[in-house]
């Protein structure tokens, strides 16, 4: 399990964890930054001018969740992190990572008044024996005040968030040991799974009057996806995607408007499962249909109609795959096979 504590520069908390791992038994303090300041020695320093912050680097959001899988393999857990996380594309990287390896993620936010944070500001000593490099790190502090502001709107819908002006540390950390006893505070996206073995899936492919495809944006990964999901143990195919139709956009569909486009392998890569991935075609929404469509906040931002060249810019390569060969099976009338989101002989899985 993971303990997240988020907030931006000055909000405490540091100072929290570091009291919340005596509340929370067999807990360890985990500071992303330690990752941050590891890439910065060991990369040359002509890559590290070209970020601003070590958080833009791509290889510290894979070794984010990468280390605290492996911590948690050493210790009962669960991890307290204190860490400010407020680029929603970075939160969807690295907790969609977190959920493919199973792990539980509790989000909270250290809210205290903006009067406030500027007051812990201006008296950080960051630096001491060197009042201009902690002059230098207070503005830099100050900067990021607006970042938080803008990054408030979504945390509020993705977190729990505390005022903690008032309280001290320990009182702060008190207060997020009982949120994490009741739970409050847990994504409902990432859950405890076996992620062993292998997967079927079900997406259904929607159309507009124009023949673009529609795609929905989940709240914990970068890329948009196909409305769909997992097929559940004892579970048809079609009975999930169905399902998953109604759960992701409220759309209640009936068997008979299914029509199965193709079949893709997909092999597994590091910590995500692969398996079979069955893609339906479920027809045209019309101006009325498109009206009732209705997504749940703690799983999809919102949703688009896209041409094949849009979703290049939005889809990982296998999934851009896998929806060109599917177009391709619904304009000629055939259902395809793939592998890895290209045409495949019928055996060639065997072999």
């Amino acid at each position: 399990m993971i303990v997240w504590v988020n907030g931006t520069f000055g909000a405490g908390k540091t100072s929290a964890c570091r009291e919340l791992v005596e509340l929370l038994p067999g807990s360890v303090l985990y500071d992303p930054e330690l990752v941050g300041a590891g890439l910065r020695r060991m990369l040359p320093v002509d890559r590290m001018a070209t970020v601003a912050d070590y958080q833009d680097l791509p290889s510290w959001r894979r070794l984010v969740p990468e280390v605290a899988a492996a911590l948690l393999s050493e210790v009962e857990g669960p991890l307290v992190v204190p860490m400010a996380l407020l680029r929603e594309d970075y939160r969807d990287e690295i907790f969609g990572a977190l959920a493919a390896r199973g792990l539980a993620v509790h989000h909270f936010v250290l809210d205290p008044a903006e009067t406030i944070l500027q007051r812990r500001i201006d008296g950080r000593e960051e630096c001491p024996g060197d009042p201009e490099a902690s002059a230098r790190v207070r503005t830099w502090c100050r900067e990021h005040l607006p970042q938080y502001r803008a990054a408030r709107r979504w945390l509020s819908r993705d977190a729990r968030l505390i005022d903690t002006g008032g309280l001290t540390p320990r009182e702060t950390a008190e207060v997020l040991a009982e949120l994490v006893k009741d739970g409050v505070a847990r994504c409902p996206i990432v859950q405890s799974v076996d992620t062993t073995g292998d997967t079927v899936a079900a997406a259904v492919l929607l159309f507009d009057e124009q023949d673009r495809v529609l795609l929905v944006d989940p709240v914990y990964k970068p890329a948009w996806e196909f409305p769909g999901g997992v097929v559940e143990r004892g579970e048809a195919p079609t009975d999930a995607a169905l399902r998953e139709t109604a759960e992701e956009l409220g759309l209640r569909l009936e068997a008979p408007a299914l029509r199965l486009l193709a079949v893709d392998w997909e092999p597994r890569t590091g910590p995500r499962r692969g398996g079979l991935r069955l893609v339906y075609d479920g027809g045209r929404l019309d101006a009325a249909a498109r009206a009732t469509l209705r997504l749940p906040p703690e799983e999809l931002r919102g949703w688009r109609f896209v041409t094949l060249d849009e979703a290049a810019g939005l889809l990982t390569p296998g999934r851009l795959r896998r929806l060109a060969a599917a177009l391709d099976a619904r304009e000629r009338g055939e259902l395809l096979y793939l592998e890895a989101g290209r045409p495949a002989a019928a055996g060639a899985a065997a072999r």
